[in-house]
C-alpha cells in the first residue's frame, strides 16, 4: 500500500521505504506530455498554470503514479523514474568522465588514431572522443597535406569555431608578426586566447612541414599540476580559482579583452576542468595592490610548477601528424628552433568543448564499449579438446 500525502506545494509518496517529496509545479512541467515526440523540446508552459496548482487526486497504480489536476489534466510518473529525482540527482551524463592525470612521461602511451581510420569508422571516431575526454589530448596520424583534411577531422567532433585569427590559422615564421607564434623564437607555456570571452576549447595543429632544426613541442597537463598544487599549497589553489585576472589581445585592429580565473573547476564533479595561463596575453593585474602579495606567490608558484621536468613532456611533432588537445586543460609551448634551418609550418583551428561532449555522447550511445570477460570464463567447458598439432 503506497502512502501519498497532498501538501500545500508538493506531495509526499513512499518508494522503496523512503518518504520522497515532489513539488507540484515540477511534477505538471515533467509529465510526459510536455515533450515533443519528434523534436524531445518542452511544448508545455508552466508559466500558463494558475498559481495554486494542486492536484484534485493522486494514487500509485502498476508502479506509477497517476495525477489528476486541477483542470482535469491527468499525468503518469513511473515510480522508478521519479526516485532519481526526489533528491536533485544529477543527469546521468556519458561525457562527464573522470579525467586521467599524466605525466613527462606520457608521449610513448598517448592515444593514436589514423586520420583515415577515424574519417571512415564512426566508433574510431568515439573512442578519440573518450581519449580527449579522459587524457585530454591525443595523437591523429597518416593526415594529408592539404587544409582539406584538417577541416574534415575537425567535423568529426563539430563545427569549426572561429577565433579573432579567423576559422583556421598558420604557423610559421613570417616577416612583421603579430605575435610570438609566428617566429621561430620560443612559446613558453600557455593556453590559447584567454581573452577571448570564452576561449577555445579543443584545438588542432596540423603539422604540415617540419624540417627545421629545433622547435620541440612542449605539453603538459595543467590539471596533474593544479591537483598537486591543491594538495601542496592549498591557499595557493583556492586564490588561483578564485581571483579574475585580466587577459587582452591588442593589434592595430583588435583590442580583446576578459577576466579569467587561472584555475576553472567543473560544475559537474568539482574537478579541475582547466586553466587559463598565458603570460603574453595577461594584462596588468588589477587587483588591490595588498592582495598582490597574496595572488603573485600563488601565481609563481603554479607557473614553476608547470615548467617541472616532472610534467612537461617533449616531443617532435612530425609531417603528417595532428596533435589535438583540450586547449583549457593542457598547456603548450616550443622550444626555439634554427630560423633557415628548414621550413616549419602548422596549421592549426579550434573546435568547442561542447561539441566534443555532444559528438562523444552520441556515437558512444551507438558504439559501446564492450568488455570481454576473462580468457577462462570464454571457455566453453562442453567443447571437445583438440590436440595440438606441432
Amino acid at each position: 500500500m503506497f502512502e501519498i500525502a497532498l501538501q500545500d506545494n508538493g506531495l509526499e509518496l513512499s518508494i522503496q521505504g523512503e518518504v520522497a517529496y515532489f513539488n507540484y509545479f515540477w511534477l505538471r512541467d515533467n509529465c510526459e506530455t510536455s515533450w515533443d515526440i519528434v523534436t524531445q523540446e518542452r511544448t508545455f508552459d508552466i508559466l500558463s498554470e494558475a498559481d495554486d496548482l494542486y492536484p484534485v487526486s493522486a494514487e500509485v497504480d502498476d508502479d506509477f503514479l497517476e495525477v489528476l489536476w486541477c483542470d482535469g489534466h491527468q499525468s503518469r510518473y513511473a515510480l522508478q523514474w521519479l526516485k532519481r529525482w526526489h533528491k536533485g540527482e544529477k543527469h546521468g551524463d556519458l561525457a562527464v568522465r573522470t579525467r586521467k592525470s599524466w605525466h613527462g612521461d606520457h608521449y610513448a602511451s598517448m592515444a593514436r588514431f589514423n586520420y583515415t581510420e577515424v574519417m571512415l569508422a564512426a566508433s574510431s571516431v568515439a573512442d578519440w572522443a573518450e581519449a580527449m575526454l579522459d587524457d585530454g589530448i591525443a595523437l591523429i596520424q597518416g593526415m594529408p597535406n592539404s587544409e582539406e583534411a584538417l577541416q574534415s577531422l575537425c567535423e568529426k567532433f563539430g563545427v569549426v569555431r572561429p577565433s579573432f585569427s579567423g576559422y583556421a590559422f598558420d604557423v610559421y615564421s613570417k616577416a612583421n608578426p603579430e605575435n610570438l607564434a609566428y617566429t621561430s623564437k620560443a612559446l613558453e607555456l600557455h593556453t590559447d586566447l584567454p581573452a577571448e570571452e570564452l576561449a577555445p576549447g579543443i584545438q588542432f595543429l596540423h603539422c604540415r612541414t617540419n624540417d627545421a632544426e629545433g622547435g620541440q613541442s612542449l605539453f603538459v597537463d595543467a590539471n596533474a599540476v593544479a591537483n598537486a598544487l591543491k594538495q601542496q599549497y592549498p591557499q595557493y589553489f583556492t586564490i588561483l580559482s578564485e581571483y579574475q585576472v585580466p587577459f587582452r589581445y591588442t593589434t592595430k585592429h583588435q583590442d580583446v579583452r576578459a577576466k579569467q580565473p587561472i584555475i576553472e573547476l567543473d560544475p559537474n564533479n568539482g574537478e579541475v576542468s582547466g586553466i587559463n595561463f598565458s603570460q603574453h596575453l595577461a594584462d596588468i593585474f588589477d587587483f588591490p595592490q595588498r592582495d598582490m602579495d597574496l595572488f603573485y606567490p600563488a601565481f609563481r608558484k603554479f607557473g614553476k610548477m608547470l615548467q617541472d621536468p616532472t610534467y612537461l613532456m617533449t616531443f617532435r611533432l612530425n609531417a603528417g601528424e595532428c596533435i589535438v588537445f583540450d586547449n583549457h586543460r593542457i598547456a603548450h609551448g616550443r622550444a626555439s628552433y634554427m630560423e633557415g634551418s628548414g621550413a616549419r609550418h602548422l596549421r592549426g583551428c579550434y573546435v568547442d568543448r561542447g561539441e566534443l561532449r555532444s559528438t562523444y555522447r552520441v556515437l558512444r550511445a551507438q558504439h559501446p564499449v564492450v568488455v570481454c570477460p576473462p580468457a577462462w570464463e570464454q571457455l566453453d567447458t562442453d567443447a571437445p579438446v583438440l590436440a595440438q598439432v606441432s
